[in-house]
């Protein structure tokens, strides 16, 4: 199964990479530049595509990104601290940026003949972000192959959607992902933060998964306050 991998350049899209390409069936990365604050995370997909020896495209979506306003990931305000279930992380969302992202994908995967757009999706994703929740996974799917129907047969590939993000650690660890070559932080410093709502997941990710955590945060332990925050909300 030739399968397209959107490719962020973080922990869960490099972890999927790896996965894929361990099973053998890996064809190309795809990653998107919107304008995002933290584009250097972009520089890590691209290790990850020459480490995986297949093409990366790097799709510029800046025009596009910079009508969808209103985001910390790509307007001037300042992304909040906290777990990432906090309703403070809405203002992370960038409107329909999956469904845009994933609408592109299928359109390169029907004109290089792959099988499969994969993307990784998972079950954290699910209280902030509707673009990632199965019901919208599954609709869009079902729309694709409306869209392609008669020129090509490229389905979606959505492994975590169910699981979470310590699951798709303990997978990358099993295929000896270097998952210190990834990027989440939504800051784009130097180093990973610490404090913003995806370095807190990644955090517990790791924990969680009993899977030591290569990554350095300028603030290692505010993890820790931040999910007893949450779990005494």
């Amino acid at each position: 199964m030739k399968t397209l991998v959107i490719c962020s350049g973080g922990l869960d899209s490099v972890s999927l990479a790896h996965c894929v390409a361990d099973a053998g069936d890996l064809s190309r990365l795809v990653s998107f530049d919107y304008g995002q604050r933290h584009r250097k995370e972009l520089s890590f997909a691209a290790s990850c595509a020459a480490r995986l020896n297949v093409p990366h495209h790097i799709i510029d979506m800046r025009g596009i990104g910079s009508a969808l306003t209103g985001s910390a990931l790509t307007d001037d305000l300042d992304v909040p601290d906290g777990h990432y279930a906090e309703d403070t992380m809405r203002i992370t969302v960038v409107p329909n940026r999956n469904a845009i992202m994933l609408t592109v994908a299928f359109g390169i995967a029907a004109a290089q003949g792959d099988s499969v757009v994969a993307t990784a999706v998972h079950g954290g994703d699910h209280f902030i972000y509707p673009d990632c929740r199965p019901a919208f996974t599954q609709a869009f799917n079902t729309m694709q192959q409306a869209a392609l129907d008669g020129y090509a047969d490229v389905q979606l590939s959505t492994p975590f959607v169910h699981r979470s993000k310590a699951d798709i650690v303990i997978a990358g660890a099993q295929v000896n992902m270097p998952f210190a070559d990834t990027w989440s932080c939504y800051k784009g410093g130097a180093h990973h933060c610490g404090r913003c709502g995806t370095c807190v997941e990644r955090r517990e990710a790791f924990d969680l998964a009993a899977v030591a955590d290569p990554t350095r945060y300028d603030d290692p332990d505010f993890w820790r306050q931040a999910i007893a925050d949450r779990k005494g909300a």
